[in-house]
């Protein structure tokens, strides 16, 4: 009983929130962006990543797109996305140049459209070694509206406070009252003379339009997530298993495992909990934003086991490194049941953490989970298997070329969203070809996350136990642990060559003694021959046949090459890998490579000098 009464206390505590987080952002927002001196549309286009058409649409008052006049402000339109159902915000790429640093990228570059501080936290490079010619990221807060204050605007800009400006001058530059922009700003000091604040805009019609969605207010509330270290953490799941078990003996207590009783008070609102249906929970490491576990649904035991008919041989479908998995129909969805050793519970976490925070059309699904008894994570069902099966199983087709692009595509997007568009941002830690699932129509989903790492805030690298699959691990984390978003890259680059020559990452040289080596090496000694068309011929994949360009093989190669760079800061960034794959499945036009790649290293390497 005192189990459980710890148990019901920590439930208590994972469950506490203290702001509420958004469900939806909106299409259209603006940056009130301040021109300063030597800026030009052209320069101010490029970090947006907008067409100078578009922003001109939102800004009557300049009247030739070459010359603006510095001490103005200009609408930068963008939209208002709900980063990881905690915050509006838009992460915007920006390409680093020699000198930067956190405080004149936020300062100079953004003109104060976020801070030094809020740009550490969104990327992995120390605030003292910002790499120069990579893209990181840059978040702006934004807002859609509060329909407490007001259904008459739906359309804000984020405002930057300059010296000088107060109260008064903020709403006579939006053309409101002083009072309705204090309402929307509750809390600001308008006489510091900084800060960030949200004022309605008006439209290409030069009309303020009215509010068009449900929202709760103004986005700079980050969710704040209760720390639990790893000590409470591997007691938090021991104490699953047992209220799963004992659950299983009184069914009167079965409420106590991840939900209310229905007869127990909850209140809705600050610090209070929420029942099963609507809860949040937030695990959290020290020092990190809250990780949302948002709306997934807990299976009893029994219902699994029905669904599997007992966890039979003939159900199983696949065998992990921390459990097996099973398929199952379960209300009405076939699902992929993955049951997971009771020792994995960091593993189980970090799966359950990822995915039900973050979600995309190229990251396997997650349905619910289990901790009764065991340790379960339900999953959509990927009729096809995964890569690996595809590319070396006998009796599999051979997969066509242009399947093998479109994978290594949807791969590549699946992966830039977790490094490249939440915050904070993911590493998955383990990408292999096993790991990519393969659906009916053959498009891929990157899976099994449960060895992800958060980034922390302003590190360029986390040092960490080594885990993996050997054959994909690049060098700096292999030796030293280190960890950063280019660990990942140098994954996808081994996958790559696999998918031109269907071989695995490790490749065996020498059957009778049992002699290897590294699928990277194995290219490397090949694209580093002054002319290494003939002995790369030599390593596709006699598969293929003939339905492939070898022009193709050739830059899938180089790419690969570069994500295997030896330095992590040479590889490029999922963002570029994807622009590349992008073109490579075009095949209409040869690659612009000097647009590509990040530093003249990258530019050298791919064009094959």
């Amino acid at each position: 009983m005192i189990i459980l009464l710890v148990f019901h206390l920590l439930v208590h505590c994972l469950f506490v929130q203290v702001e509420a987080n958004c469900k939806t952002g909106c299409s259209l927002a603006f940056a009130s962006y301040y021109v300063w001196q030597g800026s030009n549309l052209t320069y101010i286009s490029t970090i947006f990543n907008k067409r100078i058409p578009e922003i001109l649409l939102y800004n009557p008052h300049v009247s030739s797109p070459d010359k603006i006049d510095t001490g103005t402000r200009i609408h930068i339109p963008f939209s208002c996305d709900c980063l990881n159902g905690e915050f509006l915000g838009h992460t915007f790429g920006y390409f680093t140049q020699f000198g930067d640093t956190y405080d004149t990228i936020a300062s100079d570059t953004y003109a104060n459209l976020t801070t030094e501080d809020w740009v550490r936290r969104v990327n992995v490079y120390d605030y003292t070694r910002i790499p120069d010619h990579v893209t990181i990221n840059v978040t702006v807060n934004c807002s859609c509206g509060d329909r407490r204050v007001s259904r008459d605007y739906g359309l804000f800009s984020t405002y930057p406070i300059r010296p000088g400006e107060d109260l008064s001058i903020v709403a006579a530059e939006a053309n409101v009252t002083a009072e309705l922009i204090q309402r929307y700003n509750p809390g600001v000091d308008f006489t510091a003379g900084s800060g960030l604040v949200f004022v309605p805009a008006k439209d290409q019609t030069g009309k303020f339009p009215p509010l068009k969605i449900s929202t709760t207010g103004i986005s700079s509330r980050i969710i704040a997530g209760i720390s639990i270290a790893g000590v409470a953490g591997a007691l938090l799941l021991g104490l699953f298993i047992y209220a799963g078990l004992y659950r299983r003996k009184k069914v009167a207590e079965a409420s106590l495992l991840l939900q209310a009783s229905p007869d127990h008070y909850i209140q809705h609102g600050r610090g209070t909990l929420k029942t099963d249906s609507e809860t949040t929970a937030l695990f959290a490491s020290p020092g990190l934003t809250g990780i949302t576990v948002e709306k997934s649904v807990e299976f009893s035991y029994e219902e699994l086991a029905k669904a599997t008919d007992d966890f039979s041989i003939a159900n199983k479908i696949g065998q992990g490194g921390f459990g097996s998995v099973y398929l199952a129909e379960l209300r009405g969805e076939k699902a992929a049941i993955k049951k997971m050793d009771t020792q994995a519970s960091n593993e189980f976490l970090a799966e359950l953490k990822v995915l039900t925070h973050v979600h995309h059309l190229n990251l396997v699904r997650l349905i619910g989970y289990c901790v009764e008894g065991s340790l379960f994570l339900v999953y959509e069902f990927i009729e096809n298997g995964n890569l690996s099966q595809h590319l070396r199983r006998q009796d599999r087709d051979p997969l066509p070329w242009s399947a093998r692009v479109q994978i290594a595509l949807d791969s590549a997007r699946g992966l830039e969203y977790i490094h490249e568009h939440t915050v904070p941002v993911y590493i998955h830690r383990d990408i292999k070809s096993a790991n990519i699932l393969i659906d009916k129509n053959f498009r891929a989903k990157v899976a099994d996350f449960g060895l992800t790492k958060l980034t922390e805030f302003g590190n360029n690298s986390l040092q960490t136990r080594l885990v993996g699959t050997f054959g994909y691990m690049p060098p700096e984390y292999a030796q030293y642990g280190d960890v950063s978003p280019k660990v990942d890259v140098y994954a996808f680059g081994v996958v790559l060559y696999e998918l031109i020559s269907a071989r695995e990452a490790v490749v065996k040289t020498n059957e009778e003694v049992t002699e290897s080596t590294g699928l990277v090496a194995l290219f490397e000694g090949v694209l580093n021959q002054p002319d290494p068309r003939e002995d790369l011929q030599k390593l596709v994949d006699p598969s293929l046949g003939d339905g492939y360009s070898f022009d193709a093989i050739c830059k899938m190669a180089r790419l690969a090459q570069a994500c295997t760079q030896e330095n992590p800061q040479l590889r490029p960034s999922m963002r570029t890998i994807v622009v590349a794959l992008m073109t490579l499945s075009s095949s209409t036009e040869d690659w612009d490579v000097g647009s590509l790649y990040e530093n003249n290293a990258l530019i050298s390497l791919m064009s094959g000098r």
